[in-house]
């Protein structure tokens, strides 16, 4: 178990640390929230070519800064009550279908002698219509030993086989839910949303056991970009609490004279200091950004290597981080970055800071301790049938009964 007076004590004797760690990064955002805001006034593309932003591939701001008349574009709603908020978000959501997936899995590892595991993904699909209810839906899939072990050297561990098998699953629900709305225009709908619970990028592949991990994560996602634009239909990359780093990379390319910095996005969009901080009330959002990083895949980018996945980050707490959205550069180019944005607000307002559908989906989807006892005596229950030598270690059952 864990006690809490050792915990105090560790940190009592790192406090001097972290207090000199908090001046020191305190004045490093403070300085690049103002270098952000002082983007008002140039254009994207000035940014792009003063920045070096291709050769050195890094983010750059779209054509979107010089029409918002800065990096930040202001949230213009108020409301005096959470009634108010929950009105104006039903009516931003009415007629407009959102989905969300999400997945959980269970991976008995050593504590079983068979290798198995289990990966369980669940989708929320919401009409937002008088008529039409919501849907829940949930896909379970087992994934045998020959799955788990693979070849010789092509993965480090099992563990991240099921975890790719996951996010596989996972961005496949989002493909097929993209299909199903394809022509919404034609049909005179609203402009429908896909919630996707990570980012949409991942780095280039790496040598070594985990390069078919990176290709395979690759590969999914490159197909759901691409279906995203072919079906007309956006998908938000949501991340809670992004630690990426791309806007201060470009304003440390921008500005020279500034030292170089452990700051990520998020604590710069929020900093405060003489000034309010660039994202200063809730539903404020940057401009749309396009994303290149030097350890990207090629994937994201199309055949003339401009950027096909871009972001915005969203305030959508009063007082926390913001958060990220991924989008595919198509959504911006058509024009839908508010609508969509639009869309995530009206979602977190109804899930009070994070978006309903994810909650929804994550909660159709978890697997609690309880369930990876019934898995596990599922799969015993299998092998015995099947005179397969199977069994549970004595910890792990001894575990379960403590637990």
């Amino acid at each position: 178990m864990l006690y809490r007076t050792h915990v105090i004590g560790a940190l009592e004797s790192k406090r001097a640390e972290f207090a000199s760690f908090e001046r020191s990064l305190r004045g490093e955002v403070g300085e690049l929230a103002a270098r952000l805001l002082a983007l008002a006034g140039r254009t994207g593309e000035e940014v792009r070519q003063v920045s070096g932003a291709v050769a050195k591939r890094l983010a750059y701001p779209s054509d979107e800064l010089e029409r918002a008349g800065g990096s930040v574009v202001p949230f213009r709603e108020s409301w005096r009550s959470h009634e108010e908020a929950r009105r104006w978000a039903l009516e931003a959501l009415r007629g407009r279908v959102t989905f969300a997936a999400d997945g959980s899995q269970v991976f008995p590892g050593r504590e079983a002698s068979l290798p198995v595991a289990a990966v369980q993904v669940a989708s929320f699909e919401n009409p937002h219509a008088p008529e039409g209810r919501y849907t829940k839906d949930v896909h379970f899939e087992v994934l045998a030993p020959n799955q788990l072990l693979g070849r010789a050297g092509e993965y480090e561990s099992p563990e991240q086989v099921v975890s790719l098998r996951r996010f596989e699953l996972e961005a496949r629900a989002v493909c097929d839910f993209l299909e199903r709305q394809k022509g919404w225009r034609a049909r005179g709908e609203r402009t429908p949303v896909a919630f996707f619970d990570n980012t949409l990028l991942v780095a280039s592949l790496r040598k070594g056991t985990d390069r078919h991990l990176s290709q395979r994560m690759a590969d999914a996602l490159a197909e759901l970009i691409h279906t995203s634009r072919e079906t007309s239909v956006p998908v938000v990359g949501y991340v809670d609490h992004s630690y990426a780093h791309d806007l201060a990379g470009l304003l440390l390319a921008l500005h020279g004279d500034l030292p170089e910095s452990n700051a990520y996005d998020a604590q710069l969009l929020r900093a405060r200091g003489k000034a309010q901080p660039p994202l200063a009330s809730w539903g404020d959002r940057t401009v749309f950004f396009h994303c290149q990083r030097p350890n990207l895949a090629e994937v994201f980018s199309d055949e003339g290597g401009a950027p096909l996945v871009g972001f915005v980050y969203l305030q959508t707490t009063a007082a926390g981080h913001p958060a990220r959205l991924d989008i595919p550069a198509w959504v911006h180019e058509a024009g839908l970055v508010e609508e969509v944005a639009d869309a995530v607000r009206a979602e977190c307002v109804v899930g009070n800071g994070y978006p309903y559908a994810i909650e929804a989906a994550d909660q159709a989807a978890l697997m609690t301790g309880r369930d990876r006892e019934q898995f596990l005596r599922a799969v015993q229950d299998f092998a015995a049938e099947h005179r397969l030598d199977f069994h549970v270690s004595r910890k792990a059952l001894s575990k379960g009964r403590r637990r």
